[in-house]
């Protein structure tokens, strides 16, 4: 039996840096596993409507093998018994787009190609849903992942999904490869059955900034860059001010490069939120890993 994991969702690169990703929404529970595709090096691709979930993993390793995004929709397609009912869209390093759109997805369905992205959408409630996605991408600024999200929200906006909504992802990507994945996928972000998918998913890409600000900090005091760790850890804190783990970092850092009076302010803050950070703190030295003598973990406890 076919189900139609009915959707919308968009493939973008950005040249510039060096990035490529895709977004997706449907009235489907954890879409991201079924419809959202991504290797760094190669491409991405979004499998939708009466979905064929290989067409994700098939597109990436013929792109992979030197083809096209083209010729590897184009090839996938050649194979399939019922490409009718298919909408896939495919984008390859180079920023290389081809879409399909069968003439038997469920309407309202279509597509529109732009400069190095696509946006494509079946079972809409309006024919206006990648119309305004595709307006509101060409038209938003900033880095990849918030100019996809944008083109969700406006599908939103325009009617979004027929059946109502239920999950959202992002996938993003290097466009080159350094052969460690880990430090090439960007951001992988799902949201596997809420309410307002949308908007769980515009939280949690503001939440993985912070976090990112605050990775940044780690490695910055790694190579002993101290006040630019610091500079991190601030942003890290005033993006996420209700995430206290960041403060008690921020904290930690100040207080082992001699700016002891902030730190102490920041660690009553976070201890008078949450005293179980004071067992995290007098468990440190033990690691190994801090530079923190007992008797000044004595000090901040009684804090």
């Amino acid at each position: 039996m076919f189900r139609p994991v009915s959707t919308y969702s968009i493939v973008a690169i950005d040249k510039e840096n060096g990035v490529m990703g895709v977004a997706v929404q449907s009235h489907w529970f954890s879409v991201g596993s079924i419809v959202a595709w991504a290797e760094p090096g190669v491409g991405v691709v979004a499998t939708q409507s009466i979905v064929e979930v290989s067409y994700g993993p098939l597109g990436l390793a013929l792109m992979k093998g030197g083809m096209t995004a083209e010729q590897a929709l184009k090839a996938l397609l050649s194979v399939d018994q019922t490409p009718e009912v298919r909408q896939v869209a495919m984008l390859d390093k180079n920023g290389v787009v081809a879409v399909h759109t069968g003439n038997k997805c469920i309407p309202e369905a279509g597509h529109i190609i732009g400069e190095e992205f696509s946006v494509q959408a079946n079972l809409m409630r309006s024919s206006k849903v990648w119309v305004e996605m595709a307006e509101a991408f060409r038209n938003s600024k900033g880095p990849l992942h918030e100019r996809l999200v944008t083109a969700l929200e406006a599908a939103e906006n325009a009617g979004g999904d027929i059946r109502g909504r239920q999950s959202a992802c992002i996938l993003i990507v290097k466009t080159s490869t350094s052969g460690c994945i880990w430090k090439d996928r960007i951001m992988d972000l799902r949201v596997e059955d809420h309410p307002e998918p949308v908007k769980e998913l515009r939280r949690l890409v503001t939440l993985h900034e912070a976090y990112e600000h605050a990775n940044r900090g780690d490695s910055l005091v790694a190579e002993g860059r101290i006040e630019e760790a610091l500079e991190e850890y601030q942003k890290a804190s005033n993006i996420a001010p209700d995430k206290i783990e960041l403060k008690f970092w921020q904290a930690l850092t100040m207080h082992l490069h001699n700016r002891e009076m902030e730190a102490e302010r920041i660690f009553r803050e976070v201890f008078s939120e949450n005293s179980d950070w004071k067992i995290v703190l007098s468990s440190l030295p033990r690691t190994g890993l801090f530079n923190i003598k007992e008797e000044v973990i004595q000090k901040l406890l009684r804090l």
